[in-house]
C-alpha cells in the first residue's frame, strides 16, 4: 500500500501525487429539472463541521491520525471552508513583498520553514446516501492553502499543492459501506510557496468548497468549447471536445434566448476524445458592453439510451485578435478600463461569500469599469460565471509571484540563482503544471480575453515556457507577463507590452522608441488611501495614443479585517494588528471599495474617468459635443437629459434626442427653452448638465442609472458682496468690540484676533480661527516623504503667532473703519527657516457679515505648501453640513473630474472617509458656499469665490496622530478649513510619486486667499 512521505514536502518537483487531470469547471446534472434547480445530485457537499488540530509545525503533529481507529472525538471543530486563521488558530499575517518567514529562519528556495511551519489536520466522517451510486466517486478540493496530503479510511490518498485551483482524487476503491474517515494533513507552506508571494494576508487552510462527486457509466469528464468568429464577423463556428468516460450518445443542441438555433447527436465510445462543430451564421456577438450568451446543451445517454448526465455550458461568440499592433475585440481596439481585485473579505479572508461576490460584479459594473485582472492568481470559479453574465473582460491570471526573491537581487543582496523561477529546472514541472490548471478550468469563459502566467516573478526561460503553454493550449486568446519590462532576455513571453505604475510621460516616450506592441498598465494609480489623483491623465491617453489600451487599477477592495478595539467596538485592521510580525501595515489598504465593499469616494473618479461617453461644451455654453467611446452600443440605447440648476437648484429638466454611432462624435444645441430660462437669471448661477442613464433595467442596475454626464456653467457671475446694514464699533485699551442688529464680534490685540463671534445671542466660535498651511498627510504623503519635506508648514499651522518683535515696539494692528464695515489687520510670524509673514484681514460688515483675507509673500526657501486657508473652531452640536460645490464625495486638486455642481448635505462625521489609517479626507473643492448648522438650522455660512472646504470633527493634526479610527479624540468640535487650494492628493504610485506641478500651490509671488463668513 502506498505511504505519504514526509519528505515530498520538501521537494519542489513533488507538486502532486496520484491527483485527477485538470478538468473544466461544468457541472453535471441528473436531468433538466435538477438543472433548473441548480442543484446537482451528482455532487454532495462536506463544507461543515470538521474535526481539527492544529500543530506549530510537523514534529508537534499527531502520528497516524488518519487511521481508522484512531479517536479524534477530542478534538476542537473547524468550519470548511475557512483559513485557520480566522478560526482562532495561528494568526492572520500581512506582508506585501518579504516573505513571512523572513527573519525568523535563514532560507534560500527550496528550503521550507521547520521551527514554525503550522500543520493543520481535519477529520470528516461521512456516509454515502443510497442514491449516491455511480462508476465512481471522487473528491474536489476547490482551494487548499498551500499543500495537503489526503486519507481515506487509513489509506493514503493523494498529495497536492496549488493554493488556488482545483484539485480532486479518485476514492472509489477506498470507500466501505456505513461511516467512512476522511482524513486532510495542510501544510502551511511548501517549496510552492516561495511562488505565492502575492501582496496579500497569509492564511492556510481548507478555504474554498469540498465536495464528493460521482460518475455516471457515461460522463463528461472535461468540455472544451471553441467560439471562432470569421475576420468579417459574419459567420462562427463552435467546435467543441469532450472527454468521456463510458460510451452512447450525446444530444447536442444550441440556443439563443430561448430559441434553438442548431443541433445535432453524437455517438462516443469509452474513454475516447469526442469532437463537433456547429456553423452560426450571423452570430449575435459577446462583449462587456452586450454580453450575448448561447446556451449549449448536452443530454448524455448510455449505451441504453437512457439519460445519464445533463451540461449547460454558455457560450460567447466573441472574436479578440492582435492585428497591428493593437488589441482588437469584434474588429474594434478595446481599451480596458480595469481594476486589479484580491478575492477577499473582511469577515472571512479569502472566502468571499456569493453576495459579496455579486456586490464586487454590480458595483463595477455601476461604476463603468470593463476590466478585471485576477491578482495574482485564479479566483473562485463563480467569478468567471458571473463576469460572463454581466459583461466585464478577465486577464485570468496563474498562480505565480516570487517577489520577494527579486527585490533583493535588485539591491545585490543575493545573486542569481536566488531568483526563482528564472532557469532553474526544478520549477518547471510544478509551474507548467498551474498553468495547465488554469487553462483547464477556465477555458470556456468567453470573458477571458487574456491569460496572464503571473506576476512580478523576475523572468527567464521557465516564465517563457509558461507562455508559451498557454499559446499550446489556446490559440484565440493573448498571453500576457509585466516581468519582461525588467528582464528583457525572452521578450515574446508577453503579446503586449504591460508595465505598473509608469508615468504618462514615460508611456508616451516608450511608444514614440516601440511600436511593434500595444501598451497597457497592468496596475496603475495607486489606489492606497485618499489617492487616484491625476487618474484622468491616463485614461485621456487612451484617446489620443491608440496603442495605450488602458489599464487595471491597484486596487479593488482593501484587504481588512474585522476585528475589535479593547472596549468592544469593531474597526478595520490591517498588518501588525493581529501581532503579526513582520507586516507590512496597512499597505493592504489600496481600495477603491472599503473593506466592508461599499464605494470609497475615490469611486466617484474611476467612474467618470471610465464612463464611455464624454461631453464637452463650447466656450459659448450653447453647444456641446458627444464623444461615443463604446464599441458596439449607439448613445440612444440610454436616455438622455439635459438638467438646468440655478445656484444648485433644479430649475428644468428635458429629454435630449441624442444619437451618435460608437466611436463618434456628434454636435447638439443647449435647448432654446433652456437658454431662455438662464437670460433670465440675473446674478443667479447657471449650470447645465447633460445626463445619459439606463433606459430599462440590467442585471446590475434599474432604470434611471447615470452612466456618463458631462456639465458646464452657461453663464458667469460676480462674487463680490457689501452691505448697507448699521455698524457700529467700540475702540477699547486691549479690544476692538463690533456691533449690528443681529450680531456682534470682538477681536483682541495685538496678540490675538478674532476671539469673539456671537449671532442671535450664540457664540459660534470655540477658538480664534487661525492661518493652516497643512493637511493629515496621506499615505501617498507618507510615500514621498512629504511629512519630512513639508515640515516646516505643520510647524507654521501649530505655532504661528502674532507676538512678532513689533510688539516690543509698539506696533498695533491695523484699523481701518469705513462707512459701513471696519477692517483689522493681523501680522502673523511664521516659526520657519526662513521666518515668513502671513497677512490676515477681517472686514466685518453691519450684516454680521465678515470678510477674511489671507496674504502672504512666498519665500523661495520654503517652497509650496500643503494648504493655503483658515480654520474654525466650532462647537460639536454643529454637525449639519450643506455645501454649493462639487460633490457628492470628497474631491480634491487632481481628483475633481468626477465631481458634479450641486447642492449636497450630510454630516460632519459622514466626511471622515473610511480610509484603513486616518488621513487627510473630505475636502470640497469649487465651493460656492458651505454651511455648518446645528438641526434647527443654527450655525455659520462660509461664501466667496469658489474654494475649497471641508468640515471634519478633528484638526489635520488630531488626524495624523491617530493610526487606526479608534485612536481619534472624542468629538468635542466641528473643525472648518476653508482654503485657497489643498495641494492634489497624487495617485501615480504610493511610494515615491508626489502631485503634479499643476496640483501644487504657487511657491512664488503673492498668495492671497479671500471668502466670507456669517451666523445663520
Amino acid at each position: 500500500m502506498e505511504k505519504f512521505i514526509y519528505e515530498i514536502v520538501k521537494d519542489p518537483t513533488v507538486f502532486a501525487q496520484n491527483r485527477l487531470p485538470a478538468h473544466s469547471d461544468h457541472v453535471a446534472y441528473r436531468s433538466m429539472e435538477e438543472m433548473d434547480f441548480g442543484q446537482s445530485g451528482y455532487r454532495l457537499s462536506l463544507n461543515g463541521a470538521w474535526h481539527f488540530h492544529y500543530a506549530r509545525n510537523f514534529d508537534e503533529a499527531p502520528e497516524g491520525f488518519y487511521e481508522k481507529d484512531y479517536d479524534v472525538s477530542g478534538w476542537d471543530r473547524i468550519s470548511v471552508p475557512s483559513h485557520i486563521q480566522m478560526a482562532g488558530y495561528d494568526k492572520p499575517q500581512y506582508v506585501n513583498i518579504q516573505y513571512p518567514w523572513d527573519g525568523k529562519e535563514a532560507l534560500t528556495p527550496p528550503q521550507i520553514p521547520t521551527a514554525f511551519n503550522p500543520v493543520a489536520d481535519y477529520v470528516k466522517f461521512f456516509s454515502l446516501p443510497s442514491d449516491f451510486k455511480g462508476d465512481k466517486v471522487c473528491i474536489s478540493f476547490q482551494g487548499v492553502e498551500s499543500g495537503f496530503a489526503l486519507w481515506l479510511n487509513g489509506e493514503y490518498v493523494g498529495y497536492s499543492e496549488n493554493s488556488f485551483d482545483p484539485a480532486e482524487f479518485d476514492l472509489t476503491d477506498k470507500l466501505i459501506k456505513g461511516e467512512n474517515k476522511l482524513a486532510v494533513r495542510v501544510f502551511k507552506w511548501t517549496p510552492s510557496s516561495w511562488c505565492e508571494d502575492q501582496d496579500f494576508f497569509r492564511f492556510s487552510g481548507i478555504y474554498r468548497n469540498v465536495y464528493l462527486y460521482l460518475v455516471p457509466k457515461a460522463h463528461v469528464y472535461d468540455l472544451s468549447v471553441e467560439p471562432i468568429v470569421s475576420e468579417n464577423l459574419k459567420n462562427a463556428k463552435l467546435k467543441f471536445k469532450t472527454r468521456m468516460n463510458g460510451s452512447g450518445t450525446i444530444d447536442v443542441s444550441l440556443s439563443f434566448e430561448g430559441e434553438k438555433v442548431l443541433g445535432g447527436t453524437i455517438p462516443f465510445t469509452s474513454d475516447t476524445e469526442t469532437t463537433g462543430s456547429l456553423n452560426i451564421n450571423d452570430p449575435v456577438l459577446w462583449s462587456a458592453e452586450e454580453p450575448n450568451l448561447y446556451e449549449l446543451l448536452l443530454t448524455v445517454k448510455d449505451s441504453a439510451g437512457k439519460v445519464s448526465e445533463v451540461i449547460r455550458q454558455y457560450v460567447g461568440f466573441r472574436r479578440f485578435e492582435m492585428k497591428d499592433g493593437l488589441m482588437l475585440l469584434n474588429g474594434k481596439r478595446i481599451v480596458f478600463k480595469g481594476v486589479n481585485r484580491h478575492e477577499f473579505s473582511h469577515i472571512n479572508g479569502r472566502v468571499p461569500s456569493r453576495d459579496e461576490l455579486l456586490t464586487d460584479i454590480i458595483t463595477m459594473k455601476r461604476n463603468n469599469i470593463n476590466a478585471i485582472r485576477t491578482s495574482h492568481y485564479p479566483d473562485d470559479s463563480a467569478l468567471y460565471e458571473l463576469c460572463d453574465k454581466f459583461g466585464l473582460y478577465l486577464i485570468a491570471e496563474n498562480n505565480m509571484e516570487t517577489h520577494g526573491t527579486w527585490e533583493p537581487y535588485d539591491r545585490h543582496f543575493v545573486g542569481e540563482e536566488y531568483l526563482v523561477p528564472k532557469d532553474n529546472p526544478i520549477w518547471e514541472g510544478m509551474l507548467l503544471d498551474r498553468i495547465n490548471s488554469c487553462y483547464q478550468r477556465d477555458k470556456n469563459h468567453p470573458s477571458i480575453l487574456i491569460w496572464s502566467v503571473g506576476n512580478e516573478s523576475y523572468g527567464g526561460s521557465i516564465i517563457a515556457k509558461m507562455a508559451d503553454r498557454f499559446r499550446e493550449l489556446d490559440g484565440h486568446r493573448l498571453v500576457h507577463y509585466e516581468g519582461v519590462f525588467r528582464d528583457r532576455s525572452y521578450p515574446g513571453t508577453s503579446d503586449m507590452e504591460s508595465q505598473m505604475y509608469p508615468s504618462v510621460a514615460a508611456i508616451k516616450e516608450h511608444l514614440k522608441e516601440n511600436k511593434d506592441k500595444p501598451f497597457i498598465c497592468c496596475e496603475y494609480t495607486h489606489a492606497m488611501g485618499n489617492s487616484c489623483g491625476g487618474m484622468h491623465l491616463y485614461t485621456d491617453l487612451t484617446d489620443t495614443e491608440p496603442r495605450y489600451q488602458g489599464g487595471f487599477i491597484w486596487d479593488y477592495i482593501d484587504q481588512s479585517i474585522l476585528k475589535k478595539d479593547r472596549y468592544g467596538k469593531e474597526f478595520e485592521a490591517y498588518g501588525g494588528d493581529f501581532g503579526d510580525r513582520p507586516n507590512d501595515g496597512n499597505f493592504s489598504g489600496n481600495g477603491i471599495v472599503y473593506g466592508d465593499r461599499t464605494p470609497s469616494p475615490k469611486m466617484q473618479e474611476v467612474k467618470f474617468n471610465y464612463q464611455n461617453i464624454s461631453v464637452e461644451f463650447e466656450k459659448s455654453g450653447k453647444k456641446f459635443k458627444v464623444i461615443n467611446k463604446n464599441l458596439f452600443v449607439n448613445t440612444d440605447a440610454f436616455d438622455c437629459f439635459g438638467i438646468l440648476l440655478a445656484d444648485g437648484k433644479e430649475i428644468a429638466k428635458v429629454k435630449l434626442d441624442v444619437s451618435v454611432k460608437p466611436l463618434s462624435s456628434g454636435s447638439f444645441a443647449v435647448p432654446s427653452e433652456i437658454l431662455e430660462k438662464v437670460a433670465g437669471f440675473g446674478e443667479k448661477e447657471a449650470v447645465f448638465t447633460v445626463s445619459f442613464a439606463l433606459k430599462k433595467d440590467t442585471l446590475w442596475a434599474k432604470a434611471g442609472h447615470e452612466v456618463a454626464f458631462g456639465q458646464a456653467a452657461l453663464n458667469k457671475v460676480s462674487y463680490k458682496y457689501k452691505s448697507n446694514a448699521p455698524i457700529r464699533f467700540v475702540m477699547g485699551n486691549n479690544n476692538l468690540g463690533v456691533y449690528g442688529e443681529n450680531f456682534s464680534c470682538m477681536f483682541t490685540y495685538p496678540a490675538a484676533a478674532l476671539v469673539s463671534y456671537v449671532y442671535c445671542g450664540r457664540e459660534m466660535i470655540e477658538k480664534t480661527p487661525a492661518p493652516n498651511f497643512w493637511r493629515a498627510p496621506t499615505d501617498n504623503d507618507n510615500g514621498y516623504m512629504m511629512t519630512c519635506r513639508y515640515a516646516q508648514w505643520k510647524i507654521a499651522s501649530l505655532y504661528n503667532t502674532l507676538k512678532g518683535p513689533w510688539v516690543l515696539q509698539g506696533e498695533m494692528p491695523e484699523v481701518k473703519p469705513d462707512k459701513n464695515s471696519i477692517s483689522i489687520t493681523y501680522k502673523y510670524l511664521l516659526p520657519t527657516t526662513p521666518m515668513a509673514m502671513c497677512f490676515v484681514t477681517y472686514e466685518v460688515y453691519g450684516d454680521g457679515t465678515i470678510r477674511c483675507e489671507m496674504s502672504y509673500d512666498a519665500v523661495k526657501e520654503l517652497g509650496d505648501m500643503p494648504e493655503f486657508g483658515m480654520m474654525f473652531k466650532l462647537n460639536a452640536d454643529y454637525d449639519q453640513v450643506t455645501w454649493y460645490g462639487l460633490g457628492p464625495e470628497e474631491t480634491y486638486a487632481d481628483r475633481k473630474q468626477g465631481g458634479k455642481l450641486g447642492i449636497y448635505h450630510n454630516e460632519v462625521k459622514d466626511n471622515m472617509a473610511k480610509y484603513l489609517m486616518p488621513q487627510e479626507c473630505g475636502n470640497k473643492c469649487d465651493v460656492r458656499y458651505g454651511k455648518v448648522t446645528d438641526r434647527k438650522g443654527h450655525g455659520m455660512m462660509f461664501f466667496g469665490k469658489p474654494f475649497y472646504f471641508s468640515a471634519l470633527p478633528f484638526t489635520p493634526h488630531e488626524v495624523e496622530n491617530a493610526m487606526h479610527s479608534y485612536e481619534l479624540p472624542q468629538v468635542h468640535y466641528t473643525v472648518v478649513r476653508a482654503s485657497l487650494m489643498q495641494m492634489g492628493v497624487a495617485g501615480d504610485d504610493s511610494w515615491g510619486a508626489s502631485p503634479h506641478p499643476q496640483y501644487l500651490l504657487p511657491n512664488s509671488g503673492n498668495i492671497k486667499f479671500e471668502f466670507f463668513f456669517r451666523g445663520i
